[in-house]
């Protein structure tokens, strides 16, 4: 008769962690990217009168679709790699981790309704945005997405990279490339266009070796 409990759940939560962190990786990504094409940021933007555009409008219209899932899949993650830790988890770390992936959640769902406040406040469909509200909503939803949020997802990254290294769990080039990454996210996401794409790139890096890892496992347990 086969065995169940925690022992059990503990071998399944590695699997829940990299599928839910694929899914986040990709829903983020197709949310960052069209957000980005839908409401351009700098200088050269488009202004008020260009976001009459259908395209533009539906391209910011389905990445506040996708930003809702992207978060949930977020959290199952984030659950999910702090139960497959355990009680071994130093609680220091840990309770960085799990701040920094909640604030992350939180200034992401805050720069979704920004977002949605530049196509809603102010004026109604297929008429031009009160130029007042189109800047502020527009600033005010990338300062969120690339100040606040990348920043904790700075912290999150860091803090699981480090978890990772002194438990044995994750070799030394993706601690590595943890690092570069949180450095990216912390110097360069509020300044570089894109650069903020670095962090669901990790995230489906990591999402993907613990897959493998997964699979590889038993295969070595097996032939041993």
């Amino acid at each position: 008769m086969q065995q169940t409990g925690p022992r059990q759940q503990a071998l399944e939560t590695p699997r829940a962690a990299g599928l839910a962190g694929v899914v986040f990786a990709l829903l983020l990504t197709a949310a960052i990217v069209l957000v980005r094409l839908g409401i351009p940021e700098g200088v050269d933007a488009v202004t008020a009168q260009g976001f009459t555009d259908a395209g533009r409008r539906e391209a910011v219209g389905w990445a506040l679709d996708l930003i809702p899932f992207a978060g949930i899949f977020f959290l199952w993650f984030l659950g999910a790699v702090r139960a497959h830790v355990g009680e071994v988890e130093d609680r220091f770390l840990a309770t960085v981790l799990l701040g920094s992936g909640l604030i992350f959640t939180a200034s992401m769902f805050a720069a979704a309704a920004a977002a949605a406040a530049v196509l809603a406040v102010g004026h109604v469909a297929g008429t031009t945005p009160a130029p007042v509200a189109w800047d502020f909503g527009r600033h005010f939803a990338y300062t969120l997405l690339t100040g606040y949020a990348m920043r904790m997802a700075a912290v999150f990254v860091s803090s699981l990279s480090v978890i990772g290294h002194r438990l044995g769990v994750l070799p030394r080039w993706l601690t590595a490339l943890g690092a570069l990454t949180a450095l990216t996210l912390l110097f360069f996401s509020s300044n570089v266009p894109w650069a903020e794409l670095v962090f669901p790139a990790w995230s489906l890096v990591l999402s993907v070796y613990i897959l493998v890892s997964r699979r590889a496992g038993p295969r070595a347990r097996a032939a041993t």
